[in-house]
């Protein structure tokens, strides 16, 4: 009778010391160690030392029987041993639940899975500095995330003998930060890198700010639990059920001041840098990979609702791909999805259906056939299109050469002005002398458009999928004017960069503005009757005045002065349907997710005083000479 491999493997596994118990009533060890035996998997835990002698908690899990396989590391400040903590199976694919884990592509591709907690983090030795920046200037030691990342992945095709020496880094977040800092010096193991919706660049775009305005209600709880303590055991104080209401008594640095975050290094950092200075700039990751030659294939992936870093991957895509006169070594995806969700379910996000699973599809079609072809001896040709881009409104995927580009060929983006005019209206057809030459409205520090219906809960329910929430709630304020234009006969379609040129005055001496673009559904939808008229926000963002003439440096603004204000928006890739309505709202906050502007020059907002919050009466101009618009990307066909 030949034993099952089942039972060789319970007969050969050696049982654990037995240790000695805490107390002579304890029925507990000191430390329980799990046993492997009838796994699909080896767990290792290893302590990598670093060049300086800090050591790195990390956690390998090798496939039984791996031979010659290839690993995808992902370094976090998240805790690697819960991202791989073992739940209720023998298999490796339930381990894999964690943040950051494509599991059907590691767990099918047969990969050796590497997580590590990045410096100062949960198991790691050494200090943690928030998105440590290269050595220099902001950074005075010998190592960063480059350095670290090289030395693990050297102990790593020294050590783990079921490799094939061949490694890749991917990541979402701040884990999709750590494979960008992986292409600086990359180690000649690292054969491809992965970031997904990356942290590049925290104050044009990303998390901590965007064009000036703090974004409020996520920062002040992420950075608290961050660095309150190595392990981010302690969380955030809440106040309120609502956070609308918790947040609206102060400003931001009052708040901080209140929680005790002056003992926190990265939120002193914030309040001393509150404009773009050298301190952002020389970090943003775009412009820091634009200074150095690409060396590794590289595969950016972005979500067209991300509600974190909207701005990064696209960014650093731009920045790489002037590197690659080939085209062949820097890739973009672009998915209908939130912060991450393209490890998850991508059939829907929020009201809005997909009729597919859009992050399977990638994950199967685009990103394991990527990875194979680079790590595994011998694979095939992924035939990835260097951007391969989700087009919301018709819901497929397309094929493109570049982005923007429209169409795999026969077709240009032509930059369109589509103006806001009187009566509240919008379109293609410039303003007239006869129209009137602007719309107004009071903004109230005190009663702030709130970014979500309240109340304003911050939880994964109602944070992920935001910014599709329907805008008919903000469409009926009074502080919010809305221009929509007629229905469409005609499909218009839209890729790349909308530019907002918005002409406002304010009678205060600064101001923030807020230009969303909507995609208005026919007043009955009949497949769906719940989409009947619904508002969907297809890229919006916000800008704060006091940076209109250089982002580096505050200034106030003219008041009672029509002024030009010109930005960029988040990328799109959408068709507005025959019987919808293009609709732009323009507002003056949004909060909490942005703190309130004062509407009285400081010369910091973090430190705005309760007298400082004024009422201010806002104009936006569409007349000759005054146009507001936005400058869409519109595709159109070439004969």
């Amino acid at each position: 009778m030949i034993a099952s491999p089942l039972l060789l493997i319970l007969l050969s596994a050696a049982p654990p010391e037995p240790q000695k118990p805490l107390s002579p009533l304890s029925e507990m060890p000191a430390k329980f160690t799990p046993t492997t035996a009838g796994l699909d998997h080896e767990r290792r835990e290893v302590m990598i030392p670093m060049r300086d002698g800090v050591k790195l908690f990390t956690v390998i899990l090798v496939p039984r029987g791996a031979s010659r396989a290839p690993m995808l590391l992902t370094r976090t400040p998240y805790d690697a041993d819960k991202l791989t903590t073992h739940s209720p199976s023998v298999h490796l694919g339930p381990l894999l639940e964690g943040y950051d884990n494509a599991t059907d592509v590691i767990v099918e591709g047969g990969y050796i899975r590497v997580v590590q907690d990045v410096r100062g983090k949960h198991g790691s030795e050494g200090d943690y500095v928030m998105n440590r920046p290269l050595r220099g200037r902001w950074n005075p030691t010998d190592v960063d995330h480059a350095t670290d990342t090289y030395d693990t992945i050297d102990w790593l095709v020294k050590n783990v003998p079921e490799s094939n020496g061949r490694v890749g880094i991917l990541g979402i977040s701040y884990d999709g930060f750590t494979p960008l800092m992986a292409l600086v010096d990359p180690h000649p193991a690292l054969k491809v890198s992965v970031p997904m919706n990356p942290m590049v660049d925290g104050w044009t775009g990303d998390d901590w700010f965007h064009h000036g305005a703090f974004r409020l209600a996520p920062t002040l709880p992420y950075v608290y639990e961050q660095e309150a303590d190595r392990k981010s055991e302690k969380k955030w104080p809440a106040t309120h059920f609502d956070d609308y209401e918790a947040y609206l008594g102060a400003s931001a640095g009052e708040i901080g001041r209140m929680r005790g975050m002056e003992q926190l290094g990265f939120w002193r950092k914030l309040l001393e840098h509150p404009a773009y200075d050298a301190f952002w700039q020389d970090q943003a990751m775009d412009r820091v990979l634009a200074a150095r030659p690409l060396k590794v294939p590289v595969m950016v992936v972005h979500g067209l609702w991300d509600q974190e870093d909207i701005y990064g991957a696209p960014a650093v895509y731009r920045a790489l791909e002037k590197q690659d006169a080939a085209n062949d070594r820097v890739f973009l995806v672009i998915g209908p999805w939130f912060h991450g969700q393209e490890i998850r379910d991508g059939a829907a996000l929020g009201a809005i259906r997909f009729h597919a699973d859009t992050a399977r599809q990638f994950r199967q079609e685009v990103l394991r056939p990527f990875l194979d072809q680079y790590l595994k001896e011998g694979a095939p040709p992924a035939k990835v299109a260097p951007v391969t881009a989700f087009e919301t409104g018709t819901n497929v995927w397309r094929r493109l050469p570049g982005w923007p580009a429209g169409c795999d060929r026969g077709c240009k983006v032509d930059p369109t002005p589509l103006y806001l005019g009187a009566g509240h209206k919008v379109g293609f057809t410039a303003p007239q002398a006869r129209d009137a030459a602007f719309d107004e409205w009071v903004s109230d520090p005190a009663k702030p458009v709130p970014y979500i219906a309240r109340p304003v809960r911050g939880d994964d329910v109602h944070w992920k999928p935001w910014l599709v929430n329907d805008q008919r709630e903000a469409s009926s304020r009074t502080d919010v004017v809305t221009f929509v234009s007629e229905p469409l006969v005609e499909p218009l379609k839209i890729s790349g960069f909308p530019v907002v040129n918005l002409v406002a005055s304010t009678s205060g001496t600064d101001s923030d503005w807020v230009v969303k673009l909507i995609d208005v559904s026919p007043d009955q939808v009949a497949d769906q009757p719940e989409r009947g008229g619904y508002q969907l926000m297809i890229s919006a963002d916000i800008f704060r005045g006091r940076y209109r003439e250089r982002t580096d440096r505050a200034a106030p603004v003219a008041a009672g002065k029509a002024l030009t204000y010109r930005w960029e928006l988040p990328t799109v890739n959408h068709v507005f349907l025959p019987g919808h309505r293009l609709m732009v709202q323009v507002q003056s906050s949004w909060f909490p997710l942005y703190d309130r502007n004062p509407q009285t020059f400081v010369e910091n907002i973090f430190w705005a005083k309760p007298a400082d919050y004024r009422k201010a009466t806002q104009r936006v101009y569409h007349a000759p000479g005054q146009a507001s618009f936005i400058e869409l990307p519109v595709v159109k066909t070439v004969p």
